[in-house]
């Protein structure tokens, strides 16, 4: 006469099946949201005027950083709700499926006679963006001089949105250690379904 098998044994020996799939298909992960040179980085930004802060808004493609790509745009920067001139006005950026979010930037009323330019520096290795950081810095007086309408425009408080310079420059990282993790992560993949196996049929013997 067969043995008939319980519902907690039948369980167990499905978990033991589908484990190690869940484990290896958990590693590639990351790859479906994987970059290549020249795709456009999604962008968000918001920004703070007088303890008011917007919503967060889609930065438009042509204004977003391009994986890998070192390049500067002229982003608008639409003018605040409320905004009369006398407090300072700041933006804030969610970068890569807001995978990284970037600090306070002061663009207008920063205490500098100077049009203000937003450096981003990213960091990336293989097709994977690794970090971001930016600060905000004078515009170069060379840039200014070959486009001098910006720095009027800037400076008009009747004019808007203002255009800020933003600077994208790109910094790869070595893949010798993510390349090694990875080799870590699917050994251990292949060896823990066999690990928890073992201790199951050792459990059964027990019992």
């Amino acid at each position: 006469m067969a043995t008939r098998r319980s519902p907690a044994t039948t369980n167990h020996r499905l978990l033991l099946l589908l484990l190690p799939l869940l484990l290896i298909s958990s590693l590639f992960l990351p790859l479906s949201s994987a970059y290549r040179p020249g795709d456009i980085i999604p962008m968000l930004r918001s920004g703070q005027y007088h303890g008011s802060r917007s919503v967060w808004f889609d930065v438009i493609g042509r204004h977003c950083p391009v994986f890998a790509v070192n390049r500067e745009v002229l982003m608008p920067i639409p003018k605040p709700t409320g905004f009369t001139g006398a407090d300072p006005y700041k933006i804030t950026f969610q970068i890569g499926h807001e995978k990284f979010h970037v600090p306070w930037l002061y663009v207008i009323n920063r205490k500098s006679s100077e049009v203000p330019l937003i450096d981003f520096h990213l960091k990336y290795t293989g097709n994977d963006l690794l970090g971001v950081t930016a600060k905000v810095v004078d515009m170069p007086h060379h840039f200014v001089e070959l486009h001098p309408d910006i720095k009027k425009n800037f400076w008009d408080p009747q004019n808007w949105p203002k255009y800020v310079l933003v600077s994208y420059t790109w910094e790869e990282q070595s893949e010798v250690d993510v390349t090694a993790g990875f080799y870590v992560l699917f050994g251990s993949a292949l060896f823990f379904p066999s690990f928890l196996q073992s201790m199951y049929c050792n459990h059964l013997k027990i019992s």
